[in-house]
């Protein structure tokens, strides 16, 4: 203890703050034993830029994405003797264009990432955890089927939202059977301005949601206990408790993530993630370590229980 398998930098992500080496200092400072860097994988069409992007021309993403790389070989090797890092990247799936370069990425690099985040910020091509209008602008952009036009506000309303929540978990399912990633990243992400919203209130995204569960779990996943959502005003960390009970019916394996985007948001909400966890009784944890054979995605990491009572080391105290 502890560890953090998801993080951001200023110097290679626009919204974030802070140096890739600073975000590292941090993590040494409070004692991490195992951070993982995981910068962004680029985006390919000049519509997917966020508006901080505007001035950055596509070809760029991917030179700031192999400077990424190049700094974080040099930090691994800097504070190897007071911190193991790991460096990863966090997936994207937009386009069909994003599976493809992905895969030419990993390709291209192969040996030098050490894990992927998998995980979706989009749904029908639009952003859904930018801001909360343009989560709604994804929302009415979604088409309802022809046997819906007749039918109440509100039942178009929930439709619309079923028919969103398909498409996420559908995105989702498409990066795990692709690429097998190490980590699933914020597994209900699509909730985020719907904090409350039960799953099993829709039935066809339960069972999409199950399916992703049990396929991540038989080839080996760990699913990350996410504190951003504490900072973004949810009252619990990344998956809420419905989906993590869930993930631990399948038999599914946990591991810590602070998805920190600057060196102020190292182990934030760490505590509070940790009452969360113990609450809904998560008594393992995971961590990745690097390994000789190759995992189920053909990368070199391997999943390793964290020895003990992970709630009790030293870490949580003082904090």
């Amino acid at each position: 203890m502890p560890y953090s398998h998801h993080s951001h930098s200023g110097q290679f992500c626009r919204h974030a703050v802070g140096s890739l080496e600073d975000v590292v200092k941090e993590a040494s400072r409070q004692g991490f034993e195992v951070y993982g860097l995981t910068e962004h994988v680029p985006r390919y069409r000049s519509k997917d830029l966020y508006p901080e992007e505007d001035s950055t021309p596509i070809e760029g993403l991917m030179i700031q994405f192999e400077n990424f790389l190049d700094e974080a070989h040099r930090l691994c090797g800097i504070y190897a003797s007071s911190l193991k890092i790991l460096v990863g990247l966090e997936t994207e799936n937009i386009s069909a264009l994003d599976i493809d370069h992905l895969s030419s990425l990993l390709n291209t690099h192969k040996g030098r990432i050490d894990y992927i985040v998998g995980s979706v910020h989009h749904v029908n091509e639009i952003p859904i955890d930018f801001d909360l209008d343009t989560y709604r602008r994804c929302l009415e952009s979604i088409p309802l089927p022809v046997h819906m036009t007749d039918s109440s506000k509100v039942d178009q309303e929930h439709e619309r939202l079923a028919i969103f929540l398909d498409m996420y978990l559908d995105a989702q399912f498409e990066l795990l059977s692709n690429f097998h990633p190490e980590v699933v990243g914020h597994l209900d992400l699509c909730r985020l301005y719907t904090p409350d919203l039960p799953l099993r209130d829709f039935p066809r995204t339960w069972i999409k949601l199950e399916r992703n569960v049990k396929f991540a779990v038989g080839y080996g996943a760990l699913f990350e206990a996410n504190a951003a959502a504490l900072r973004k005003g949810w009252h619990v960390a990344y998956p809420g408790d419905d989906v993590a009970k869930l993930i631990i019916l399948y038999g599914g394996r946990f591991a810590l993530s602070d998805d920190s985007h600057g060196p102020r948001a190292v182990g934030l909400n760490y505590n509070r993630m940790r009452d969360y966890l113990l609450h809904i009784g998560v008594r393992e944890l995971w961590t990745l370590e690097r390994t000789t054979t190759p995992n189920a995605g053909g990368r070199f990491t391997v999943p390793v229980r964290v020895e003990g009572d992970w709630w009790d080391h030293s870490f949580w105290y003082g904090r």
